[in-house]
Order: C-alpha cells, then sequence, then structure tokens
C-alpha cells in the first residue's frame, strides 16, 4: 500500500488522531511505525477487548505498524485489581494473551511486554520522575480517567503514581504512535505535551471508539471522555457487556436484553456491534423475519442504517441477528479453551 492507503486504513481504527499530519510524515518515513496499547489485566475480556480490539491491530499492522501490547501487570497492581494480588494479575496478564491469540491476533507482528519487566529497565524510573516533577498533582488526578477512576474519588498513592508510570511506558517503548481507547486521551497528551521539554519522541494519538454498553442511555456531559466513560463497556457492569467466553445462552440473554430502541441510530449497542464487530467480516447480514412481517432481508452497514432508522426493522429481529452473528464469531474462541489444556487451566484459574 502507498502512504494514503495506509493512513486511510489507520483512520478506520482512529475515531480521534492527534494529529493527522503527523501520522501521514511518520508514514512517509517509516515503512514499519511502532504502535503501542497498553492493557491492565483485570479478569475475563469482553468482546471490546477482545474482538474489537484484534480486528483493529490487525488493521494496523496491515497498515505496514509493528505493534507492542503492554501487558500492565503493575499498573493493575497500583490500581488495585484482584485485591492486589500480583500473581493472579500475571495469570489474567496471561490468559489476554491466550484470548487474543484464539481470537485471530497476528502476533508475529506483535511483541508482548510485560510492565513487570519494563520496570526494571536501568532509566525507566527515571523517566516517571521527570514526568511526576513536571506535571502538577491536580493534572496526575485527571489523568485518573485512564483507570476508570473519577477526580472526586479518593486514591490511593499508588494510583497517583499510575499515569506518570503510563507516560513513562510511552517513551521506554520508544513508539511512533499511542493507539488506546479515547478514555486514555488524558495521559497520550500529556506524553505528548511533555516530551519536547523532556527531549524524548513526541507520539501521534490514535484513539479507538469505545464500544457502548449494551444498558447504555444516553446521558449529557460537558466533557467528551467522561461520556465515553460513562457509556462504554464495563467489566464491573456485567449485564453491559458481552465477555469473549460467554455462552451461547448467556450471549442471547444479554442482547435481547439490551437498549435497543425503535428507529434511533445514535447512541444504539446493537447497531455498534454491527459496525465495529459483524460488518468488519461480513459484507452483509442476514436478518431472518417470518413472511408476514416481511421476510427475510439481507443488508450492508448503510442499508441497515436507512431500513431501520426509518421503521421497517423490528429491534428484536434485529437482536436475533445480532446475537447470531456474534455467537458465530465467539464460536472458536469457546471450542480454543476446551482443546488448549494450558488456556483452560487460566480461564479456570481466574474464574475462581
Amino acid at each position: 500500500m502507498n502512504v494514503e492507503e495506509r493512513f486511510n486504513l489507520i483512520k478506520q481504527v482512529g475515531e480521534e488522531i492527534i494529529t493527522e499530519e503527523e501520522l501521514k510524515a511518520i508514514l512517509e518515513e517509516k515503512k514499519y511505525p511502532i504502535a503501542y496499547d497498553g492493557f491492565e489485566p483485570s479478569g475475563i475480556m469482553h468482546i471490546a477487548q477482545g474482538l474489537m480490539r484484534v480486528i483493529n491491530i490487525n488493521k494496523m499492522i496491515n497498515a505496514g505498524c509493528r505493534f507492542k501490547i503492554l501487558i500492565a501487570d503493575w499498573h493493575a497492581w497500583a490500581n488495585n485489581k484482584f485485591g492486589g494480588d500480583l500473581q493472579k494479575i500475571q495469570r489474567a496478564g496471561e490468559l489476554m494473551i491466550e484470548t487474543w491469540k484464539a481470537s485471530g491476533l497476528k502476533t508475529e507482528s506483535v511483541n508482548f511486554i510485560w510492565a513487570n519487566e519494563l520496570i526494571a529497565r536501568p532509566d525507566y524510573w527515571k523517566k516517571v520522575m521527570k514526568i511526576a516533577t513536571n506535571s502538577t498533582l491536580k493534572r496526575i488526578i485527571r489523568c485518573g480517567q485512564i483507570m476508570g477512576r473519577k477526580e472526586e474519588e479518593m486514591l490511593s498513592a499508588s494510583q497517583i503514581l499510575y499515569p506518570c508510570m503510563q507516560a513513562a511506558d510511552i517513551f521506554e517503548l520508544d513508539v511512533d504512535i499511542c493507539q488506546l481507547g479515547l478514555d486514555q486521551r488524558k495521559v497520550n497528551i500529556l506524553a505528548r505535551e511533555l516530551a519536547p521539554k523532556l527531549g524524548y519522541k513526541k507520539p501521534v494519538a490514535v484513539h479507538h471508539h469505545m464500544l457502548l454498553g449494551l444498558q447504555t442511555k444516553k446521558t449529557e456531559t460537558k466533557d467528551k471522555v467522561d461520556q465515553v466513560i460513562e457509556l462504554k463497556m464495563s467489566k464491573s457492569k456485567p449485564e453491559t457487556a458481552i465477555f469473549m467466553t460467554d455462552d451461547e445462552e448467556k450471549v442471547n440473554e444479554k442482547i435481547m436484553k439490551a437498549y435497543c430502541p425503535e428507529k434511533e441510530i445514535e447512541n444504539n449497542p446493537i447497531i455498534e456491534y454491527c459496525k465495529y464487530i459483524i460488518f468488519e467480516s461480513h459484507p452483509k447480514i442476514k436478518i431472518e423475519r417470518d413472511k408476514k412481517f416481511g421476510g427475510d432481508l439481507e443488508l450492508n452497514y448503510e442499508e441497515l442504517l436507512r431500513i431501520y432508522s426509518k421503521g421497517e426493522l423490528h429491534p428484536l429481529d434485529l437482536k436475533r441477528a445480532v446475537a447470531k452473528y456474534l455467537n458465530e464469531m465467539l464460536a472458536p474462541i469457546r471450542t480454543y479453551f476446551k482443546k488448549n489444556k494450558r488456556a483452560k487451566e487460566l480461564l479456570e484459574e481466574i474464574q475462581r
């Protein structure tokens, strides 16, 4: 692909790119730029971290990127995941890797790096200190968004340290592109602002869409990122999420209970599942209906939006189709965890 084609592919991933001009310059300069994302091991992954994340990373790889995935075990420890049990956090990290493998991640172009290894590098904590001494406490507290924390929450000392560590990760990994969710925006901006002052590479930020939770209803807030965090799929609210290991019955149950207002395509989680997951691997979807309701439909995404917004497709029929396609996409992951002994043991351990 030429630079423009690579740029357009990355733009499919980035709901926000800071900045597009800088990204184009990187693509012109480098055939294989380094992109990164970081993940706290905190339990079973939902489909936004699994299916959708694999789709996005594979697109970045197809655009020429070489990907570094940081398994942020120490960050999860700082954020008190699993009650601060580092060993269990690390086992959850191993489970994440197995889940991505089962989901079709192009692992030959991915380097998995553990925070536990990163922090042992000679200059890592010097970077953390430089970031901390050049940031105000107020700003670091605002960055608590990246941990799913609100400004008014009482943070532990380790959670105050977390944003400084995440910014240091960007510099230590020497990345060209920070390819994280929109909820991580505040730290990416912090790193971009501090990079020239501290003598580090200034990264481009490519923020991907945050998939809506199943029970989402639009809320009003002044801050776009606050709204993203409020509405996104969340492990802490299991009824809002489809998990990568949910069985067929559970997927059907959650989808059927999902918020899906008739004729509305904005802030509709079922429509989002179609756009960001199902249509990524299916040019058209088949919606099965009784003949008295118009019979079966085969629709591409644009046709789906048009018909649904006009009220010519009932939410229940759309939900049934979405549940069917999601179950088909999750079936290989379920099989992987049944047949792969190590993956099965990890899953059972984390579920306990």
